[in-house]
């Protein structure tokens, strides 16, 4: 299964002490040119201390384009807090180039109806539309996520009619206990707008899994993530595949052990 290397992305989570140019030297590399960059990194904020125009200078310099920005946050709970939080983060998109914006549901157990999120979307869209950026629904498979099911976000997108795209997550995947009986029948791989990839070894019980035990891909991955981005490529899957781990395990990662990790996966993927 060969593919492209230019369809390969690292999100910032993997490199959580790194400086912004840091981070793109690492990329450049690894002979990659795409990241996906975070607002909730240790300071905070999406460029760090840098502003939109020293950091499109960085992403000429080392030749990196920002994928997506991640994330808004709850999307589908809108009031004045959530609006001002979008708006900012679409302007920071469009100041540094990134070409979209991931939307994360409500993660605390409360339940939104779908026609609640679909009117969240009805209300954020004209929003990514003025700046130019495309929104990336991610369902999350917890428990206790308002939006569990790839297939069901699908669905919202299509009946809000709204140009919004999905991002599957190989670990929220495997957390939502239907998503094997509803997605390979049932999923556009035409809305699919990025995918991404960590890995568990974690054997203990679905349900008890949390970000902490994402690490990158192994032949021990009970997330079996080589073989969901298989069963996407024979689908006809043609865009991004970002790594986004999440343990904080990260933290004592030299910038060598992160490149490794991130060659290895690649290696896995290719093999």
């Amino acid at each position: 299964m060969a593919i492209d290397p230019t369809r390969f992305c690292i999100n910032r989570k993997i490199a959580p002490n790194l400086s912004l140019e840091a981070f793109f030297q690492l990329v450049q590399r690894l002979g990659l040119h795409k990241v996906e960059l975070r607002n909730d990194m240790p300071s905070g904020k999406v460029c760090d201390d840098l502003t939109a125009g020293q950091t499109r200078d960085l992403l000429a310099k080392y030749n990196i384009e920002v994928v997506t920005i991640n994330a808004v946050y709850p999307f589908n709970r809108v009031d004045e807090a959530l609006l001002a939080k979008t708006d900012a983060l679409l302007q920071d998109a469009q100041a540094i180039g990134a070409k979209a914006l991931v939307m994360c549901p409500l993660n605390e157990g409360v339940a939104i109806s779908p026609e609640e999120t679909m009117a969240a979307m009805n209300t954020l869209a004209p929003r990514f539309a003025q700046h130019g950026i495309q929104g990336l629904v991610e369902p999350l498979g917890f428990p206790v996520s308002s939006l569990r099911s790839a297939v069901q976000a699908q669905q919202l997108i299509r009946d809000a009619q709204v140009p919004f795209k999905l991002v599957i997550d190989t670990f929220h995947h495997h957390l939502y206990e239907h998503a094997e009986q509803e997605f390979p029948a049932e999923i556009d791989v035409g809305m699919i707008g990025l995918v991404h990839l960590s890995g568990v070894e974690d054997t203990r019980a679905t349900a008890e899994l949390t970000d902490e035990e994402r690490i990158m891909l192994s032949n021990k991955d009970v997330l079996n993530s080589v073989a969901q981005v298989k069963r996407l490529e024979m689908l006809g899957y043609k865009g991004v595949y970002a790594f986004e781990p999440f343990s904080s395990e990260l933290n004592s990662w030299t910038p060598a052990e992160i490149e490794r990790q991130i060659r290895h996966s690649i290696e896995l993927l290719q093999a």
